[in-house]
């Protein structure tokens, strides 16, 4: 199969950086509960640094309206009335 035969396929693969290899050797490594903390502890980090971002962009907001801040940008999904 030429890399011709699938142009779409192409784009999308030679947009992608390159494979680290070394952190495919440490993933392998580790067991798949780690692998599940690990990227749970990344997430915690990732929403902690978004609430303190905000609660200094909207310092007069409560904790309850800064979560929910967070959940908003955080969440693909927009809910609609109907």
């Amino acid at each position: 199969m030429a890399q011709t035969d699938y142009p779409e396929i192409a784009a999308i693969v030679n947009g992608l950086d390159p494979v680290d290899w070394v952190q495919v050797r440490l993933t392998a490594n580790i067991s798949p509960v780690d692998r599940v903390l690990a990227g749970m502890r990344a997430q915690t980090f990732a929403m902690a640094a978004l609430r303190g971002t905000f609660s200094r962009r909207f310092p007069d907001i409560s904790l309850a309206e800064l979560n929910m801040k967070v959940l908003a940008y955080l969440t693909p999904v927009r809910m609609v009335e109907i």
